[in-house]
């Protein structure tokens, strides 16, 4: 799951991203509410944790344009104790939830795991399955039929994005903006890396699925009857 952050307090954004990354979470942060719409517009998020009172473009423009461009994204406001009027308008603008400061992590992160299910997504405390596999992205245990083995977080993040899309060819533009960011110096070797890291990982573990690649299109899962 890929989160980003828009919030101008720099120490808060930090905590922020350390307290994400330490639950698994990938983060991105921005400062100010111009960057945040411009990141939000890439599509690469599965859920953005926004501030009100920002420089450039405050959060509930932000949110505003968001949704007049049609992007669902999940979106929880980072509001003031007290500021009613501020929340009404979030949620009157499309906000799917907010959270007043000062918050407690539980609190938050109950929130995000909230927002996260209603959209539809499979959480990663609740594992993910396809076919004959089963993948914890909490500990990075990939299990198959019996067998387990450890993962490192890329070739989690990876098979997540497989797993969560399906059928569905992802290319490898795909998974760099997910698994890297979109301002990325990452490269397509970089992808076939991670690609051949799972593939030999799969191997091992006797598992029915594969990873087929569609030449010039990406990558997709299939598991063999």
């Amino acid at each position: 799951m890929r989160i980003l952050i828009v919030e101008d307090e720099i120490h808060l954004a930090e905590a922020l991203t350390q307290i994400l990354k330490k639950h698994n979470y990938s983060v991105d942060t921005v400062h100010d509410g111009q960057s945040g719409l411009d990141n939000a517009l890439s599509g690469i998020y599965d859920l953005v944790l926004l501030d009100i009172m920002l420089p450039e473009m405050d959060g509930i423009t932000v949110l505003h344009k968001l949704r007049g461009q049609g992007m669902a994204t999940p979106v929880i406001l980072l509001t003031a104790k007290g500021e009613t009027s501020d929340k009404i308008a979030g949620l009157d603008h499309g906000a799917d939830d907010y959270v007043a400061k000062p918050f407690s992590t539980e609190e938050l992160l109950a929130r995000i795991r909230a927002a996260l299910r209603r959209k539809g997504e499979v959480l990663p405390e609740e594992g993910l399955k396809f076919g004959d596999l089963e993948l914890n992205t909490n500990t990075l245990k990939l299990t198959c039929k019996g067998k387990e083995m450890k993962l490192i977080l890329k070739e989690s993040e990876l098979l997540e994005l497989l797993i969560t899309r399906k059928t569905a060819v992802t290319s490898k533009e795909q998974i760099i903006e997910k698994l890297w960011g979109f301002d990325s110096e990452a490269e397509h070797n970089n992808v076939e890396v991670y690609i051949s890291f799972l593939r030999k990982k799969l191997t091992f573990l006797q598992s029915a699925v594969r990873i087929n690649t569609l030449r010039g299109v990406g990558y997709v899962l299939e598991a063999a009857e």
